[in-house]
């Protein structure tokens, strides 16, 4: 078990990203990356860009950009795990089963829900009119994206702290009814850089997509400067007294200041300097600032066979995590094997007596495995790889008959042999001290119960 810290965090892809995107998102989370504690996970939120955009060659494009995007902005994907939301078919059925158990009360009070509802009283309408069922229960989605690899820290816009306190309220309740002592479920927390977690836009509402007021991350040096221009600043003319608190200008300044520079742009605001003269310094800040990334995502966007290489790789990384976690929750909800599903020494009454149990999974190139799992859910065996679930099977009971059985150490794991074939091996362990504990455990789990 990793003493890392797991970090998550995506953004949807319904358009070409922004200041605001990589302020507020991707820059902290390229930066939490590179923390040696950290173990992180980024993707593209393409199920949820799904929700706003109804435009498939949209989708597509921004699937593009925001990779790409990822990538100039300095992500290593050698340290990360990187991928597509659609990549990943563990993350829908673990939206079901997160759905089967989140109270419609909780989904009632989303904030995206409610003001869609509100608008919609607002203006005489229906008070679902065009909401669809994507929109009402993009928060499960949500949760499922955080609880599948059991992040503790979601990197999130001040917007979004609201979907994290709800992946909680979902992890707690699944855990309560199918954990029987165990949690499934880590629960995550919001990490929000506080300054910059959210940025104006153009017109000094929340910079996004829908209120088409944002600066394009990695447009020309033409184009960003023409956008800075239209940035709203109030009729104060050059040489009167700016206030830098209330100047949508300022707060993206130091968004990408040191706080060297955002003290003399302050000082120069509060002195006079004019707003022509201060959108010109910002620009030159940004450009200096984003100049390098921007030649490398135009590089990216005209290699896509090459990104989508590095996305498959990263899917199969985080499918690796997702699929025998999944398989544990199916088990764990009574979505189980009717070939090969056992139980071990379940009925004692002794007080010690606690059951074991066998998991059983089909990995994806059509072989048949188990797990042995004690009591509390830690993992005792792993086997190998099975042609059939029949012989699977058989193995299972031929660990149970209560015939001696074949453990070798290696080093700090151990392996489990039947007949001369090893059948399963142990993870690694800290030391042989825990090594021989979990050595006793499988051979008390494995003993046959008595009547």
């Amino acid at each position: 078990m990793t003493n890392r810290t797991r970090i998550l965090t995506g953004i949807t892809t319904t358009g070409t990203p922004h200041l605001g995107n990589y302020a507020g998102a991707i820059r902290p989370a390229i930066l939490a990356s590179r923390d040696s504690n950290a173990d992180s996970f980024y993707f593209l939120a393409d199920y949820h860009a799904l929700i706003k955009c109804d435009d498939p060659l949209r989708i597509q494009r921004s699937r593009l950009e925001i990779a790409a995007t990822w990538l100039a902005g300095g992500l290593d994907v050698d340290r990360v795990t990187f991928y597509r939301q659609s990549d990943i078919p563990e993350i829908p059925e673990l939206t079901w089963l997160l759905t089967c158990v989140a109270a419609k009360g909780l989904l009632n009070r989303a904030h995206a829900y409610k003001a869609s509802v509100d608008k919609n009283v607002e203006t005489g309408e229906d008070p679902d009119a065009g909401i669809t069922m994507g929109l009402y229960s993009y928060p499960v989605l949500m949760a499922a994206d955080i609880l599948m690899f059991n992040a503790h820290k979601v990197p999130v816009g001040r917007d979004q702290i609201q979907h994290v306190e709800m992946a909680r309220d979902i992890g707690q309740r699944f855990n309560h009814l199918f954990g029987q002592g165990k949690e499934f479920f880590t629960m995550p927390e919001a990490l929000i850089e506080e300054s910059v977690a959210t940025l104006p836009g153009l017109d000094g509402r929340k910079m996004s997509k829908s209120y088409d007021n944002t600066i394009p991350l990695f447009s020309s040096a033409k184009e960003m400067k023409d956008a800075i221009s239209r940035i709203v600043t109030d009729s104060k003319a050059p040489g009167e007294a700016k206030d830098p608190d209330n100047s949508h200008l300022f707060t993206l300044f130091t968004a990408f200041a040191t706080p060297a520079q955002a003290d003399e742009f302050r000082s120069e605001l509060l002195g006079g300097l004019g707003w022509g003269e201060a959108k010109n310094r910002l620009f030159q800040l940004l450009d200096n600032e984003l100049g390098e990334a921007r030649d490398k995502y135009h590089q990216l966007i005209e290699r896509p066979a090459d990104l989508e290489d590095i996305l498959q790789i990263g899917a199969k990384k985080a499918r690796a995590v997702a699929t025998p976690f999944l398989n544990e929750l199916r088990e764990a909800v009574g979505l189980r094997s009717f070939v090969n599903q056992v139980q071990v020494a379940a009925t004692t009454k002794k007080k010690a007596a606690k059951a074991a149990r066998f998991v059983s999974f089909r990995e994806d190139d059509g072989s048949f495995r188990f797990r042995l799992l004690a009591a509390d859910g830690e993992q005792l065996l792993l086997s190998r790889n099975f042609a059939d679930g029949k012989t699977a099977g058989q193995v299972t009971k031929q660990l149970q008959s209560g015939e001696p059985l074949d453990v070798r150490n290696d080093d700090l794991s151990f392996s489990v042999w039947l007949q001369g074939e090893c059948v399963g091996d142990s993870p690694a362990f800290a030391d042989a001290a825990a090594r021989d504990a979990a050595i006793a455990a499988l051979r008390v789990a494995l003993t046959p119960a008595q009547d």
